[in-house]
């Protein structure tokens, strides 16, 4: 199985590392192989929250639901991977192998709607590790989930790179017959031997576009979210990228500039260098470039655009095709229908 991380880095949270000395083994590469091709192994998480709140202003949302920490989609790149750390696990492989599911997502989203002191407003679907992943197909948390919007009414967007978005489609139909859907499809390349490394586990940039259409074909409103750009490596794509997704029916369109905080950066890095080898020198000194001398900036108003000529260059090229494809933002989903089931509205007198 391949991984796109290459190991593990040490956990920052732990007081003490261990490091592993394969000196005896180094001629084995039977065993060297089976270091890194590891199982998929799913846990269980029992904490009583589901819904998490986001207050940077990065972010265009307030609400995210999450039912799985951890994600097999193995992506180089992946901002989600510092996260697993607080579960005492690690960044790299163990972040695409290790995976925690909410099993009671339902329950807990259906409890979340139901608080007296919910103003609704959209909840995101996933803002951290893809709901859409390949545990899904047996899970069905995801599905579970769309089930409870659409029972209270609640509006939700959905962010994910997997055509899977599409075995839904009953119920995304039903939820945009009262403007409570949208979906985001991450497209990255259109190149799938590029994608087939970068994000290993991940829907094939075809399919990404066959769900494109088949939302599209359906009502659904789609953005296309090229995300992440990475300088050298895949930000000439950015008109391509935007042109294939306005064909196959998106409607709105941004991206992102490459992040790398944290732990993300060593493994990054280590997968740039043995994928990617012939660019992987540029692709470093571009991705300074745009961050100011340094592999990444956390500092709001900078973190998702970057900085400087380059970055400047990817905004000019984004906005003009953004303008001249016919891209518009999406409608703005309803929350006037939403309703707790079986609450009844007590009217005044006065």
């Amino acid at each position: 199985m391949k991984h796109g991380a290459g190991f593990d880095p040490p956990n920052r949270f732990e007081k003490q590392q261990r490091v592993d000395d394969w000196e005896h083994w180094e001629g084995d590469h039977e065993f060297q192989a089976s270091r890194h091709a590891r199982p998929i192994e799913y846990s269980v998480d029992a904490s009583r929250t589901l819904v998490s709140r986001n207050d940077s202003p990065d972010i265009p949302f307030t609400y995210s639901l999450n039912p799985y920490r951890g994600c097999v989609h193995g992506c180089a790149y992946c901002y989600a991977r510092p996260t697993h750390e607080y579960l005492g696990f690690k960044a790299g492989i163990e972040f695409e192998t290790k995976i925690v599911i909410k099993p009671q997502a339902a329950m807990l989203f259906r409890e979340f709607l139901s608080r007296p002191d919910w103003a609704c407003e959209c909840v995101v679907f996933s803002g951290v590790t893809d709901c859409y992943q390949p545990g899904e197909r047996e899970f069905r948390l995801t599905r579970a989930c769309l089930e409870v919007a659409l029972e209270f009414g609640q509006p939700v967007s959905i962010i994910t790179k997997n055509a899977l978005v599409l075995r839904d489609l009953d119920l995304l139909q039903a939820l945009n017959q009262r403007h409570l859907v949208n979906v985001n499809i991450s497209l990255t390349t259109l190149d799938p031997e590029l994608a087939s490394v970068m994000e290993p586990r991940t829907s094939i940039p075809a399919a990404r576009l066959r769900a494109i259409q088949a939302l599209a074909s359906a009502g659904i409103p789609v953005r296309v979210m090229t995300a992440p750009l990475i300088p050298g490596l895949n930000d000439h794509e950015l008109p391509s990228l935007m042109k294939a997704a306005r064909q196959a029916g998106a409607s709105d369109a941004r991206y992102v500039m490459l992040r790398l905080p944290l732990s993300v950066k060593p493994v990054f890095l280590e997968w740039l260098d043995r994928e990617i080898p012939m660019k992987a020198e540029k692709v470093k000194a571009l991705q300074r470039h745009v961050r100011g001398g340094e592999f990444n900036v956390s500092t709001f108003g900078k973190r998702m655009k970057g900085e400087g000529e380059i970055a400047d260059q990817i905004s000019r090229v984004y906005h003009v095709f953004y303008q001249r494809l016919g891209f518009t933002n999406l409608p703005t989903l309803s929350t006037n229908v939403f309703r707790v089931p079986g609450r009844t509205v007590q009217k005044t007198l006065f």
